[in-house]
């Protein structure tokens, strides 16, 4: 099990104008694609698919459960990696 803060950052239009995202957001990861995401260095850019659920029953904090990871740093060499379940 690995669990991390993921920060995300891009541009999205909204009503019709551009909007800078930033945002930053717990993240844990299981079984093989946890190893991928240790071994991920800060910064490297990644495409990360999973579902949002509650942190705890105590704290309806969301994190990012991770099924799926893309390195797609440069994209020559990207990479898809998946948790099968």
């Amino acid at each position: 099990m690995t669990e991390c803060l993921i920060g995300h950052q891009s541009e999205q239009l909204e009503a019709g104008s551009n909007r800078r995202v930033e945002c930053e957001v717990q993240a844990i990861a299981l079984g093989e694609t946890a190893h991928w995401l240790q071994a991920a260095s800060p910064g490297t850019r990644l495409q990360l698919s999973g579902f949002l659920a509650a942190r705890s029953r105590h704290s309806r904090q969301p994190r990012l459960h991770v099924t799926k990871i893309e390195f797609v740093e440069g994209n020559r060499d990207a990479k898809v990696l998946q948790e099968e379940g």
